[in-house]
């Protein structure tokens, strides 16, 4: 133990020595590290994010979407393209299916939305009532549309606090106003609570939402809808939600068994496992990047260290002669190399903090720094101080002490 503090003390002896050359050999790490903490840090925080917002929807949300998830040829359909979905599907599911706690067919459209002088673009979704309760939308000023105003196809509907900011900026009450879209005109009856921006940029508040029928009969001119929202009972019965809806559709579209389906199902769980696994697979992508400088950083350690073993000949040469082993000389070169790379490795760390934490407050960037990647931060630093040590430090004691002192 006594000899190990000797040779630590002379190592950290001859790192003092070259105070400047030993940080040069620290900067590779030094940025190494940090890269890879902020790479992971967006990662890790990114992930969050998107599963707080998906969370925020509901994780018992199903969406039923017309079409195939694959045509001929394995090719990718457009959903807006096929009419698979029509009123019977609707009916059916609100009448027969016992796991589905609430259900909201959906058409949907975008354009221009005028008042006044005052103009903006905006999508415009039809939904039924239940809607607002799969999507938790709260009224916060007016009142929602009614079920006579559906069956009516009444031209009503609630709008987004973006499209109340865009229209009206003077701060006019927006309830009551009507607005046209495109040549159609919309009176407004409600205001929906603001949800912001989501995890993708998108802004939350920027929609109308109009009864489906009005948009079907007097926006579109269709029969068929865009999709079907429901929500499953509980989170733990969305599998059997989704088993349910598979074979009522089936049925009703006269599907035969071995055919495939006309329609596609997924689960807001689903979405959240498939993001989830998709951001994943980037931050490890982005940490293998940021990882290939920790290489580059340890083949300049050994670089450095080989240099020190040149110069220090003679040094290592009277070591040798006065009873230092081979061991001895081995190992204080081996620590020199450890010290260096943790030492960088920490600097490295808190450098790594330091971006994260600005990403986060300044270009609201969502981080979360895992501790576990600290940890293997310092295992892999170690690792670089051992490996890329070896050699030098292999140099320094298989060299004969009596050319070693002659060395000039």
């Amino acid at each position: 133990m006594r000899l190990f503090y000797f040779i630590l003390r002379v190592a950290l002896k001859a790192l003092a020595n070259n105070k400047g050359r030993s940080f040069l050999s620290m900067l590779g790490i030094i940025i190494g590290v940090a890269a890879v903490i902020v790479m992971m840090a967006i990662g890790q925080g990114s992930k969050e994010s998107v599963r707080a917002n998906i969370s925020q929807m509901g994780t018992n949300i199903i969406m039923i979407n017309p079409g195939a998830d694959r045509g001929p040829g394995g090719v990718r359909q457009d959903p807006s393209s096929m009419q698979t979905l029509k009123v019977e599907d609707y009916e059916v599911i609100s009448q027969e299916c016992r796991y589905v706690s609430h259900v909201s067919p959906e058409v949907s459209t975008s354009g221009q939305v005028i008042y006044g002088n005052n103009n903006t673009s905006t999508s415009v979704y039809g939904e039924g009532l239940e809607y607002f309760d799969i999507k938790q939308w709260e009224i916060v000023e007016g009142a929602c549309f009614t079920e006579q105003d559906i069956q009516t196809s009444a031209k009503v509907c609630v709008v987004g606090k973006t499209v109340v900011d865009e229209l009206f900026p003077d701060g006019q009450e927006p309830v009551g106003k009507t607005i046209r879209f495109k040549s159609t005109p919309v009176r407004i009856v409600g205001v929906l609570k603001s949800k912001g921006y989501n995890s993708f940029g998108m802004d939350q508040d920027n929609l109308i939402i109009m009864p489906y029928t009005s948009v079907m009969k007097r926006l579109l001119a269709q029969t068929y809808f865009s999709g079907i929202n429901c929500s499953a009972l509980t989170e733990e019965m969305t599998d059997q939600a989704i088993d349910e809806l598979t074979t009522v559709l089936r049925r009703n579209h006269k599907i035969k068994e071995g055919d495939e389906d006309d329609f596609s199902i997924r689960s807001q769980a689903e979405m959240m496992e498939t993001m989830s696994s998709t951001m994943d697979s980037i931050t490890i992508i982005l940490v293998v990047a940021a990882a290939f400088s920790l290489l580059v950083a340890g083949i300049g350690i050994m670089n450095i260290m080989l240099v020190s073993v040149t110069e220090r000949t003679k040094e290592i040469g009277l070591r040798m002669s006065v009873g230092a082993r081979g061991i001895d000389i081995s190992a204080q070169f081996l620590i020199e190399s450890v010290l260096i790379s943790v030492t960088g490795g920490l600097l490295g760390v808190l450098l790594g903090y330091g971006i994260s934490s600005l990403a986060s407050s300044v270009f609201m960037l969502p981080t979360t720094v895992p501790l576990w990647s600290v940890v293997l931060s310092f295992v892999v630093c170690t690792i670089i101080g051992i490996v890329f040590g070896y050699i030098p430090a292999k140099k320094a004691s298989s060299l004969d002490p009596i050319e070693a002192i002659r060395y000039e």
